[in-house]
């Protein structure tokens, strides 16, 4: 969990508008919701390593002694515990509200989630996911929409098509490759855990774990095959899978499905992006249909994903209520854009101005003008100490200010003022107005 420094936050802030935008400009609507859940709403949505890394928060009013108690079930201490996620919150929401939101509900949500998780690079304990879901419809042109406004963000940020790849697959797949490969049903989870980490640990390392976790060698061994095939190219891809999958109706279903999103994407941003990729598993355990994940060229780990969860909603409902939705990781995305130098220069939030200060007899002047450039809609940061200009100067620099203003008794007395471009040192003795209109152009 860290502190962010202005320059940090105007950063975040210029990724957050952009996603806003977006995300607005599909029609969707923002929600906010608690850091803290109930731990059973929590619980059981995750898979069994997702609900490790929950933080359990104590009871209200317990004693410390009641911590020392050799209590031997940690969740008689604990029955709160900070959001893993923004999905599973919306599934309470779209559940306790049904009859306060449309039958099809477009919601964007950028708020912080928390794991109890070892930190690494791009990998925090606090942090920020920028989420878009359509609740309620169970066309796959909801899965369109979702993927072309998350390709949209990464556009506007400046990311090209060789420089990030939506992954796809479908969990009806994944069933139909565990059935062909001889994978029994109450082991199918337990191997897609593993799987999951394929691009972690390696084949060497997926198939030790597939063993670990009661999954005949035979088997294990017809997994990794499937999922280690060098095969490019969706369409090679899909004749490889439909010669597979032949035997298993919901893995020819799932299939079908990634095949008609491929064909209609061609009018989407999210065109020449996706990428079909069978070994794609996605931990989460409450995905039922298409799964989707980010992959950033050069980066090594994801920088989003998501996908459809059509039963998830029912556990707080009673009723199944089909959803989809994409995350995209905002710290992992400024990591890119920071390394990568894609951020202007020029960050909006940033002062346009410094107003210097000559002497005392000069600070009436120069608050009078510090408000009339605020006035115009100017950023106009004022040095509160008189003196020297280059200690000015250098405060500016420090600032990121470019360009600053002297006004000393002559510019008083003649009505005007110097701006000095810091970057290429030239100024300019101009009215106001003439100021204004040049740092306003």
């Amino acid at each position: 969990m860290r502190d962010f420094l202005p320059g940090d936050v105007l950063r975040r802030k210029y990724v957050v508008g952009i996603v806003e935008e977006v995300y607005s400009s599909y029609g969707f609507e923002p929600l906010e919701t608690p850091a803290m859940e109930r731990l059973d709403t929590l619980l059981g949505k995750y898979g069994e390593e997702g609900d490790q890394l929950i933080f359990r928060v104590m009871k209200r009013g317990e004693k410390l002694g009641r911590i020392l108690q050799d209590i031997p079930d940690e969740n008689t201490l604990a029955d709160s515990g900070l959001r893993y996620d923004l999905t599973v919150p919306l599934a309470r929401v779209a559940a306790e509200y049904q009859a306060d939101i449309p039958r099809v509900f477009k919601r964007y949500q950028i708020q912080p989630v928390y794991r109890a998780d070892r930190p690494a690079r791009g990998r925090f304990r606090e942090f920020y996911q920028c989420d878009l879901d359509i609740v309620g419809s169970r066309e796959l042109t909801v899965e369109l929409e979702v993927l072309s406004a998350a390709a949209e963000v990464l556009s506007r940020l400046g990311f090209s098509n060789e420089d990030f790849t939506l992954r796809l697959n479908h969990r009806g797949i994944l069933h139909g490759l565990m059935e062909v490969c001889g994978i029994p049903p109450g082991k199918e989870e337990s191997a897609l855990v593993a799987i999951d980490k394929l691009d972690k640990i390696g084949a060497e390392g997926v198939q030790k774990e597939l063993q670990e976790r009661g999954i005949a060698e035979e088997g294990a061994a017809g997994l990794l095959r499937v999922f280690s095939s060098e095969t490019k190219g969706n369409s090679q891809v899909i004749s490889r899978l439909g010669g597979l999958l032949e035997p298993s109706d919901a893995g020819m279903k799932g299939l079908a499905e990634l095949e008609w999103l491929i064909e209609r994407s061609g009018n989407c941003p999210a065109a020449g992006c996706l990428r079909l990729d069978p070994s794609l598993a996605r931990g989460l355990s409450y995905y039922t249909g298409a799964i989707f994940e980010v992959e950033m060229t050069g980066f090594g780990v994801s920088a989003g994903g998501g996908g459809r969860y059509d039963d998830l909603i029912g556990m707080f409902s009673g009723k199944k209520i089909p959803a989809c939705g994409f995350s995209l990781g905002l710290e992992r995305i400024i990591l890119l854009l920071q390394e990568r130098n894609m951020f202007p220069k020029d960050l909006a939030g940033k002062p346009e101005v410094l107003v210097t200060l000559f002497s005392e007899e000069t600070l009436a002047s120069g608050l009078e003008l510090a408000h009339c450039l605020r006035g115009a809609g100017i950023r106009a940061d004022l040095y509160p100490e008189p003196g020297k200009y280059g200690k000015q100067f250098k405060y500016a620099e420090q600032r990121g200010i470019r360009r600053v203003i002297l006004q000393g008794p002559d510019e008083i007395e003649q009505g005007v003022i110097t701006l000095k471009d810091l970057e290429t040192g030239t100024q300019e003795t101009v009215s106001l107005d003439q100021c204004v209109a040049l740092l306003t152009r």
